[in-house]
């Protein structure tokens, strides 16, 4: 009885073998497994690298306001330079004419400094065709506005041999100094107006302090050209920049997983 159960389980022709050769057996099969649970794990690993890359390729790149009051647009717009690299690796500055505001950037995104500025008198997004060339004297209080759009911005002289930023030279917008010529303007108390509606007094260009020019706007422009950006306060982002996307909403809908198309 003993010998008929011991051969009942023992009736493989390994099992017939002597012992060294079934221990050598036994190993080599227990190293084969190791060796193929380790490919797996190197597979996994290798597959899952692609996908690591690939997630942090799709960050959205968003420029840096330091902690600094914005208004959204202009975070919506300065967003939407550094993700797109529309400013071409140049500076850049942002002019918010519903807040009257400043913002200059580096080529990086970073914010180098922001002060309030005076606009032009009336509400608008697009310039008389033709006013650069016209004497102040010409100008008629409907026709001062600042225009809105993006254009190289660029420091050179003015008619009076003033260094200043130019924002659209052939539409004669520049941003400068606050201009103190006329006291009963009293630009310098606009300026310094918590009301942004005070702010609306020029003929179209950009009055920002003097301070402000000296030490953060020729700096940053000096030796180089930039891109202006004036936020439209009548038509929308994207009819001024056409090529204009909300960055949160473009990430958003990357991040929306696929749908399998029908029959799959």
């Amino acid at each position: 009885m003993k010998r008929n159960i011991r051969n009942a389980f023992s009736t493989s022709p390994a099992s017939r073998l002597p012992w060294n050769l079934r221990a050598a057996g036994a190993i080599a099969t227990l190293l084969s497994i190791l060796l193929l649970v380790a490919g797996c794990a190197h597979t996994d690993a290798t597959v899952s690298k692609p996908a690591e890359l690939s997630r942090a390729v799709s960050t959205p790149k968003r420029a840096n306001f330091e902690g600094q009051p914005r208004s959204r647009d202009a975070q919506n717009v300065a967003d939407w330079v550094m993700d797109s690299g529309d400013n071409h690796g140049m500076p850049f500055i942002i002019i918010d004419k519903t807040d009257a505001k400043v913002f200059v950037f580096d080529s990086g995104g970073y914010l180098l400094g922001e002060a309030p500025c005076l606009i032009g008198l009336e509400k608008g997004d697009v310039c008389q065709p033709g006013i650069g060339k016209k004497k102040l004297w010409q100008i008629t209080p409907k026709m001062r506005v600042t225009p809105a759009g993006r254009s190289v911005a660029e420091l050179g002289p003015d008619l009076k041999g003033n260094i200043v930023l130019w924002v659209d030279y052939h539409g004669g917008v520049a941003m400068h100094w606050v201009v103190t010529n006329n006291p009963r303007e009293r630009r310098l108390q606009r300026i310094a107006s918590p009301d942004p509606l005070e702010h609306r007094i020029s003929y179209g260009c950009i009055n920002i302090p003097d301070i402000f020019f000296d030490n953060v706007v020729e700096p940053a422009f000096s030796g180089t050209k930039g891109i202006a950006y004036v936020l439209p306060e009548v038509k929308s982002n994207k009819q001024v920049f056409k090529a204009y996307y909300r960055v949160d909403r473009q990430t958003r809908t990357s991040d929306r997983p696929r749908q399998s198309p029908p029959g799959t």
